[in-house]
């Protein structure tokens, strides 16, 4: 499972891009996906510590992976890796 939290604001459309882009990846993989408001407490904290510019903020492993207009073909290279990286740190068998 990949655990994304998705750092957005209303009336932003690169973030109703990415809401899309995300639930066409969701069929490809595991996603988990919290979507946090930038301009709540913990939206700006996060969006805070992440330096982050513009949204939508896309964090995963506590660290910003993608912001502005997301891509399909970038995040669907991200996240392979990250799954080829968690299969091959779990033990056999698991």
């Amino acid at each position: 499972m990949i655990a994304l939290t998705l750092l957005t604001q209303s009336d932003c459309p690169s973030c109703i891009a990415g809401k899309r882009v995300l639930a066409e990846l969701s069929a490809e993989f595991p996603l988990q996906i919290d979507e946090v408001d930038v301009n709540s407490d913990t939206g700006r904290a996060i969006a805070l510590e992440q330096r982050l510019a513009f949204t939508p903020g896309l964090v995963a492993n506590g660290r910003l992976i993608a912001h502005g207009r997301l891509s399909t073909r970038a995040l669907r290279r991200k996240f392979t890796t990250m799954l080829a990286t968690t299969q091959s740190t779990q033990p056999e068998g698991s």
